[in-house]
């Protein structure tokens, strides 16, 4: 079982940024070759994929809402993922969650896939 906590989350105004953070933790077990996205939710609307990144840090992918504003990287010693969130847009606000799934394979996107997930952590840009 692997356990994810988010934080990093807030209220900023248009143009700001935000670093997001997950901690993962497994009992006895290595988190290092799991891979990690982030998703974020709004009222209203479905879970979507924002950014992920492979066990290995040698891959990341981006959805093009975000591509060229937000970046995602890997402490794999401090079993952390960041999520630097620059050039913040009203419509970024929703909730961010972060995702892991065991896999040597390229980080997917697809939120389907992904085992475990952490509790959200609330982003509002303001206009």
């Amino acid at each position: 079982q692997v356990q994810l906590v988010e934080s990093g989350g807030g209220l900023v105004q248009a143009g700001d940024s935000l670093r997001l953070s997950c901690v993962a933790s497994a009992s006895g077990r290595t988190v290092s070759n799991y891979a990690v996205g982030w998703f974020r939710q709004a009222p209203g609307k479905e879970r979507e994929f924002v950014a992920a990144i492979r066990w290995d840090a040698d891959s990341t992918h981006y959805s093009d809402s975000v591509k060229g504003r937000f970046a995602i990287s890997r402490d794999v010693a401090k079993n952390t993922v960041n999520l630097q969130m620059n050039s913040l847009k009203p419509e970024d606000t929703a909730v961010y969650y972060c995702a892991a799934v065991r896999t040597l394979l390229t980080a997917p996107v697809d939120a389907a896939e992904y085992d475990y997930w952490g509790q959200g952590t609330q982003v509002t840009v303001s206009s």
